[in-house]
């Protein structure tokens, strides 16, 4: 297992009415968690995209806990329990300042080829740079 926390303060256009981030937000949030991990893995997305390989999300389940309002900073926690195959899953768990568990998240997502738009494996390099850090 390998986990990276990533942090974001929440804007108020972020926000919706009544002060909470507006839920569709949290796509977003749990992408940066994604890119800075890979990022501190070795692989940065755009390594993977001049290889040709894509990555588009597949699947995403969000449970709302408690909600972020405007001017919170947020901890994004990024883990990843298993090494990728033809695919490769995140869990994510979001925190405010006071450390309460205020959401929590998963996606999977699949490598394709930009060229055949079809699946391929994880690169051996991205697995071998993963089981390193567990």
């Amino acid at each position: 297992m390998f986990s990276n926390s990533s942090y974001i303060r929440i804007r108020y256009s972020e926000t919706d009415q009544m002060g909470y981030c507006y839920y569709g937000n949290y796509a977003q949030f749990f992408e940066i968690g994604r890119v800075e991990t890979l990022r501190e893995i070795g692989m940065p997305y755009r390594d993977l995209e001049e290889r040709g390989i894509m990555l588009p999300v597949l699947e995403l389940n969000v449970k709302y806990l408690k909600p972020a309002r405007y001017d919170d900073l947020i901890e994004i926690r990024t883990i990843l329990k298993k090494i990728p195959t033809a695919k490769i899953e995140f869990d994510y768990e979001l925190y405010n300042e006071e450390n309460e568990l205020i959401t929590t998240a998963y996606t999977s997502l699949v490598f394709i080829s930009s060229k055949t738009m079809k699946p391929v494996q994880a690169p051996a390099d991205l697995i071998e740079m993963i089981k390193a850090q567990v």
